[in-house]
């Protein structure tokens, strides 16, 4: 049933308040029921700039910056020159900045540099067979002696007499313990370190700690230890080692310049290295028919020219022509 419009009021026409039609100037505004800035807000809005590529690539946009700089790393390292750097400290100082000096060889006996010798009294004089080949583990003499010397920290030493596994019992007479008392008796001397009134030493067991062990050592050992610079049957000092190296050749033989005074011989070579691992160096022939320094190296000679030429030139003993007379002890 339709409604009649309202009394006095004209029906409006049908199409008055459609939407978009053209209206009249004495019809009333008319707006839409949802005005399009309403619509506008009502849709979702468009990620834009980083979020728009957050939003299209992910976690992966992240990683793009992170590899442009390790891009520039390794193109920058490979550019740049290199530089060597040989020594440094915590600090960052390198070689350039602080010169790093050559490490002290651990053997008391290798040259500075390898010489052109000719030395016939360095060679190994002729006599009996002895040991070349040990297995480089020591076996120390048991046995202990009191406190020889009047000298006081650090110049006492306490010492140990070892034997090489390996050395046959021939090369020390078949008697271990009288090897022993020969180097004890030898460094108790007063005419041995003790008697310069500057040093005292004591030999002692292995398990107490000693400051150097000497030891009988075979061939192969001692090339091991001592080096292989000078081409004559050696002893020497191992610093690393604290080990008084005494070659079994040389114990055996002696040196040219002590003849047949083979006991001579040994009393000179333990003092000599004992003189090492007291911290004593080298020390040349004063005087013409003066007695040798037992810090010469009388193994090899008493003429000044000769140990020389031994050291190639770099060591304290100047090629002056003099030479001495074999000497086993430094107080003596």
């Amino acid at each position: 049933m339709n409604r009649a419009p309202e009394r006095g009021r004209p029906a409006p026409p049908a199409d008055r308040y459609r939407r978009g039609e053209r209206r009249t100037s004495a019809e009333p505004l008319a707006a839409a029921w949802e005005p399009d800035a309403t619509q506008a807000m009502r849709r979702p809005r468009k990620p834009r700039g980083v979020k728009k590529l957050v939003a299209n690539y992910g976690w992966r946009i992240y990683a793009i910056p992170v590899l442009l700089v390790l891009t520039a790393l390794v193109v920058l390292d490979t550019i740049q020159p290199k530089t060597p750097v040989t020594g440094g400290t915590a600090g960052g100082t390198n070689a350039a900045e602080t010169p790093v000096s050559a490490p002290e060889p651990p053997a008391s006996e290798v040259p500075g540099k390898k010489p052109v010798l000719n030395i016939p009294t360095a060679e190994l004089p002729g006599g009996p067979a002895f040991s070349e080949d040990g297995v480089g583990t020591f076996k120390v003499v048991a046995g202990a002696g009191p406190r020889v010397g009047e000298g006081n920290a650090p110049k006492f030493r306490k010492y140990a007499i070892a034997i090489e596994d390996g050395v046959k019992p021939a090369d020390y007479n078949d008697d271990a313990a009288a090897f022993a008392r020969t180097v004890e008796g030898i460094l108790s001397d007063p005419r041995s370190w003790v008697g310069t009134k500057q040093v005292a030493l004591q030999r002692v067991e292995g398990n107490q700690n000693p400051d150097f062990v000497v030891s009988l050592s075979t061939t192969k050992t001692t090339h091991t230890l001592c080096g292989k610079e000078i081409p004559f049957e050696t002893s020497c000092f191992n610093s690393q080692q604290k080990r008084v190296i005494i070659n079994v050749a040389r114990w055996v033989r002696g040196a040219m310049v002590y003849g047949s005074d083979l006991a001579g011989y040994r009393t000179y070579v333990i003092n000599h290295e004992v003189g090492h691992a007291l911290g004593s160096g080298h020390a040349a022939c004063p005087d013409n028919d003066a007695p040798a320094p037992v810090m010469m190296q009388q193994t090899f000679g008493v003429s000044n020219d000769f140990v020389s030429q031994l050291n190639a030139g770099q060591d304290v003993v100047p090629a002056d022509g003099k030479v001495c007379k074999p000497n086993a002890f430094p107080a003596g």
